[in-house]
């Protein structure tokens, strides 16, 4: 609708609209991905970057390359994650999405146990996202917003990856109370991670505690991408049946990941 009512606006309205257009067709692909279409998701992420373009917006863009090698993260394709959030971080980019950019880019390379590369692009998104630059402006945030300290999580997400849970559940567990109690969302996706750091250190019970208190909320926030890392949580906690806390969780677990039926 937005879009549509740019076709007969004069110039200094049709701007603004198509970047308020291009706002619009981002957040929809989010969603898209959060349905699980990862299909729909690319595609209008890619309808927001032609949209921006149009607007004068040269740098969403790049933001999209970055929304993509988040869907390509989530498939496991570690190599395509790195390759799409190089592209976005070349010197002429805003520093908030080169940040941005760094962090997917460390990601990818946490998934191939790249510790080295991994946390150098950690230290160069921290100073990136930190910086005075990419925290000025009054347009729209790209990006999140609830996350104080966005390079911090990252750190204590791909230290997982790495194959150091402690460390991992450390950062996550000090990152994770600093999340304001209304984002939902937002706590279940990092929540689910710290869980699986705790469940990956051998602190069966402690996973248990901080599982069985977000997956209450997820029939309110259904998330594909959330629902990956609960998947990955019972295949870690399927190795202590013997655990009470584990047997206790499995069913509200199990219908957490039920296929939804009409």
């Amino acid at each position: 609708m937005v879009a549509g009512l740019t076709a007969d606006a004069p110039s200094a309205t049709r701007t603004p609209a198509l970047l308020l257009a291009s706002r619009f067709a981002e957040f929809t692909g989010w969603m898209a991905q959060e349905a699980g279409d990862s299909g729909a998701a690319l595609a209008w992420t890619g309808e927001a970057a032609e949209l921006a373009r149009a607007g004068g917006d040269p740098y969403l863009g790049s933001y999209a390359l970055v929304r993509r090698a988040l869907i390509t993260l989530y498939a496991g394709d570690a190599a395509g994650t790195v390759a799409l959030a190089r592209r976005a971080q070349s010197d002429q980019i805003p520093p908030r999405i080169r940040g941005l950019a760094a962090q997917r880019e460390a990601q990818g390379l946490a998934l191939v146990g790249d510790e080295r590369d991994c946390l150098r692009s950690l230290d160069r998104a921290r100073e990136l996202l930190h910086g005075d630059d990419a925290r000025s402006g009054a347009e729209p945030v790209i990006g999140t917003t609830h996350v104080s300290d966005p390079a911090a999580m990252t750190t204590g997400w791909c230290l997982h990856d790495l194959g150091r849970p402690k460390a991992a559940a450390e950062i996550l567990d000090r990152e994770c109370h600093r999340l304001p109690p209304h984002a939902l969302r937002t706590r279940a996706r990092y929540g689910f991670r710290r869980s699986l750091a705790h469940a990956a250190s051998g602190e069966i019970e402690r996973a248990c505690t901080i599982a069985g208190e977000l997956l209450g909320v997820m029939p309110t926030v259904p998330s594909a991408t959330v629902n990956s890392d609960v998947r990955r949580l019972a295949r870690e906690l399927s190795r202590f049946r013997s655990s009470r806390a584990v047997r206790d969780l499995q069913p509200t677990m199990a219908r957490v990941l039920a296929p939804a039926h009409d």
